[in-house]
């Protein structure tokens, strides 16, 4: 019986040791989860909610097998540093002048160049007006938005088979703070979303009509890379609406491109 139970105890023992060396091998053959940079410096308005979209997109990346790493030092944008996510996230950026360093201009350039991603939240827009670089790369340039800012609208979505929008209805009624755009808006743009100026108020500010066409999502390539853009994301509450963070996902995934593994 001493020795039944010795052999037990040995058959036991290898088969742990077979569990643990097969958790080895999966663990270390296993592929890293790709990563997104979340950069949200401002210098001109701060909006609010960056707080939360930081933690919405970490959830995002939790929930759909992506890490998630945030940042507001411009220094961060080196080559080296880069070539480490999939795609980069400006989340409500502000202000001019950011990157007045030409190295770091350079290996955003160098990054998007080499198939990186970029993906535009709300304020991207309202960043870095001379650089005609990144104007191009974002797609647009803001130009204002009504004095009472925060609206309830009618959202047209014209594309309804892309991922960041075949989810949402036809006509998607919500309330945001929604921007007008400069005249010189990138001419390659695939537009997903525009904005019914008749579901607004502009009071005496006819001059942010932008008429029929105004859009308000889009995606392209660009020199390279995928840059994806959504106006909206102004409130908290944005960051907790299904439809949104599904529309968000969707432009994460097609930024992130071929380098995307997860969900």
């Amino acid at each position: 019986m001493r020795k039944l139970m010795k052999n037990y105890r040995l058959a036991g023992c290898y088969a742990l040791g077979a569990i643990a060396i097969l958790l080895f091998f999966s663990m270390a053959g296993a592929k890293p989860n790709p990563k997104v940079l979340v950069f949200c410096k401002t210098t001109g308005y701060h909006h609010q909610s960056i707080a939360v979209g930081i933690v919405a997109i970490q959830k995002l990346g939790a929930e759909n097998n992506f890490d998630v790493d945030t940042t507001t030092d411009v220094t961060k944008f080196t080559t080296d540093n880069l070539k480490q996510y999939a795609t980069l996230i400006f989340l409500s950026p502000t202000g001019k002048g950011v990157f007045n360093d030409s190295t770091q201009k350079d290996a955003f350039k160098k990054y998007i160049a080499k198939g990186g991603g970029f993906v535009g939240i709300h304020a991207a827009t309202d960043f870095e007006y001379d650089w005609a670089w990144y104007g191009n790369l974002v797609g647009a340039y803001f130009f204002g938005h009504p004095k009472n800012n925060i609206q309830e609208a009618v959202l047209n979505v014209v594309d309804d088979k892309n991922i960041a929008t075949k989810h949402l209805p036809k006509q998607w009624k919500r309330k945001d703070e929604y921007y007008s755009y400069r005249p010189g808006m990138s001419k390659d743009l695939h537009v997903l979303i525009t904005l019914d100026e008749s579901t607004m108020n502009y009071g005496t500010q006819t001059n942010l009509k932008m008429g029929d066409f105004h859009p308000l999502a889009w995606y392209h390539n660009f020199e390279g890379g995928r840059a994806f853009y959504t106006e909206l994301g102004h409130t908290d509450e944005t960051y907790a609406d299904p439809l949104f963070l599904q529309h968000l996902l969707g432009g994460i995934k097609y930024a992130m491109g071929k380098k995307y593994t997860g969900k």
